[in-house]
């Protein structure tokens, strides 16, 4: 910020803010749109939030989308995408999304439900599982009542996100297939308890309902949600991201991160259907808006669908299939990676926001879901 001060700064992002940020709109009357705008003093908060933000969490960018019973009342980006070449970021920027990808795996199991194709409580592994034997025929007794159900809700009984998380592990460079059979064959990562009775919350878990969604679809992971969530919420920029900087799509953030831990050594391919997506926060906030019926008349999963999705299994309240929720009732997920951070929220008054920042550095998680939070309480029409 170099010669610019704070207040300058400020003034700027207020107009910036003022002339990107959508205006609120109401329920609609007679097909007829009730057009509210936020106010000039609650843009200059909301500035004034965002850039205390970036500045306290050392936070490049930072895009966010809202919205207000089905349709969009604010969408605005602040900062670099790239420090180094000094490029904005834009409503349009994708970000790697983390563990969003989980809610996205979840819908698209529940699509195959809808199809007859699996059941939520399938046998995973086995002769009568989804996957049959193909991760091999000496499975532990626990592994084998492994259920699609116990997956999507974290209580398959280990694997869990730790020091030892599976997903994490060095094991060269062995595709999806050799690698879940690698975990499953390894003595250090057997179940610490009986699938259905404990709640640990599993990446590698996700990276096995990618492989049954490849096995009941006959498409790759990608291809199939693609064409059976994306696409029918009108998203086709999101993509799976490349592990390097050199693998990055043209519009997508590059990632800053000071714990010690590098953005770009990981495997994004293996961690595809856990934690692999871009997005732009639009993209999410479409999304969570067609398929928790915010969208009138575009809904992309059945209401019951949908309940059962977001009931919380018996041995966590607060987690249901993809989703953490509570009872008022809220529906989220957030996101975490080096150089990644990101929060999905739909709220039971109908509000749904996201945001995504390019970087990942100490507190910065729960500190972003309270920003949003209390940007949307600075514009009471956002309320009523």
């Amino acid at each position: 910020m170099d010669a610019i001060s704070r207040r300058s700064c400020l003034k700027a992002l207020a107009a910036l803010v003022g002339a990107l940020a959508i205006p609120s709109i109401q329920a609609k009357d007679n097909a007829t749109a009730v057009v509210i705008q936020a106010e000039t003093k609650e843009l200059d908060q909301i500035a004034s939030l965002v850039q205390q933000f970036l500045t306290q969490f050392r936070v490049p960018s930072l895009s966010i989308a809202i919205a207000r019973q089905g349709e969009f009342v604010y969408r605005n980006a602040f900062g670099l995408i790239d420090k180094e070449n000094h490029r904005d970021a834009s409503t349009e920027s994708l970000y790697r999304i983390a563990s969003i990808s989980k809610p996205i795996t979840s819908v698209a199991v529940f699509s195959l439900i809808e199809q007859g194709k699996i059941n939520l409580h399938d046998h995973v592994f086995g002769p009568d599982g989804v996957l049959g034997n193909d991760y091999g025929t000496n499975l532990p007794d626990w592994v084998r009542i492994i259920t699609v159900y116990h997956l999507l809700t974290h209580t398959a009984g280990g694997w869990s996100n730790n020091k030892n998380d599976p997903m994490f592990q060095r094991s060269g460079h062995l595709n999806q297939h050799e690698f879940i059979a690698w975990i499953l064959a390894s003595p250090s990562q057997k179940l610490e308890n009986e699938p259905g009775t404990n709640y640990a919350y599993s990446n590698f878990g996700y990276c096995i309902l990618g492989r049954i969604i490849e096995k009941v679809s006959g498409l790759t992971y990608s291809d199939y949600v693609k064409q059976n969530v994306l696409a029918k919420c009108g998203i086709s920029d999101m993509r799976i991201a490349g592990d390097k900087l050199a693998d990055r799509s043209p519009s997508e953030a590059v990632y800053y991160d000071d714990s010690g831990h590098s953005p770009y050594n990981m495997d994004f391919r293996r961690m595809d259907s856990h934690g692999g997506w871009l997005a732009s926060p639009t993209d999410l906030v479409e999304f969570a808006m067609r398929v928790t019926g915010l969208k009138a008349g575009e809904q992309i999963l059945k209401e019951e669908t949908v309940k059962t999705m977001m009931t919380p299994s018996t041995v966590n309240a607060g987690y249901a299939c993809g989703w953490c929720v509570n009872n008022r009732p809220n529906w989220w997920h957030d996101g975490s990676l080096p150089g990644t951070s990101s929060i999905l929220v739909r709220t039971a008054s109908g509000l749904c926001w996201s945001a995504i920042s390019n970087a990942r550095n100490e507190g910065i998680s729960p500190a972003l879901d309270q920003l949003i939070w209390k940007i949307v309480r600075y514009v009471p029409a956002w309320q009523s």
